[in-house]
């Protein structure tokens, strides 16, 4: 029996540790939002929409003003009655992996431990299946979207037609068409970009 927490919806974080932190306690999808880089990336940003709208989204930064910003703008672009905002405690410290403290010396999301994350979010754990499109790399090779000539091309045209952004790779493409589709709807997809 896993201890890690079930959730139905994608939790949106910051960064990658943040990413890897959160991950290590739900069994679900986390998005990062690569800090300020969601500002300028409107591929990311359609992502993070297409997602909210079709599950809604758990938003979960630091509590220090860089995660205050990117939460209001996030809630500025987002249907706000798909959003549940989550918020960690403001404690003063330093990650491990860092050599000087945050400019406003408080711990990030990744800085939490373990369980005051997992009582953040068990709230909103869900007895509903984690929701996977059963779509695997291998499948994605059969199908010509990874690993041969034309791939990129093919993902593109996958991508423009599923309305997610084109420049995303194929793994973070698997990972969406595994949020957004079942088996069946990623058959019609592909049939679609196949005619």
């Amino acid at each position: 029996m896993s201890d890690r927490i079930k959730v139905d919806r994608p939790v949106i974080v910051e960064g990658r540790y943040d990413k890897i932190r959160i991950a290590s306690l739900i069994e679900g999808t986390v998005i990062t939002t690569d800090g300020f880089g969601v500002f300028k990336n409107s591929e990311k940003k359609a992502l993070i929409r297409r997602l909210a709208s079709e599950r809604g989204v758990i938003i979960l930064t630091d509590s220090d003003g860089g995660g205050l910003v990117i939460r209001s703008y996030l809630n500025s672009v987002l249907p706000k009655d798909k959003i549940i905002n989550l918020y960690i405690p403001a404690v003063k410290g330093r990650e491990k992996r860092k050599k000087e403290d945050s400019k406003e010396g408080l711990l990030g999301v990744e800085g939490i431990d373990c369980d005051t994350l997992r009582s953040v979010l068990a709230p909103f754990s869900s007895d509903k299946p984690v929701i996977r499109g059963g779509v695997t790399k291998a499948d994605f090779y059969r199908d010509g979207l990874s690993g041969r000539e034309g791939s990129a091309e093919k993902r593109k045209k996958l991508c423009r037609t599923a309305g997610l952004p084109e420049n995303i790779g194929a793994n973070a493409l698997l990972e969406a068409v595994n949020l957004l589709y079942d088996r069946a709807g990623y058959e019609k997809l592909l049939a679609s970009v196949d005619s």
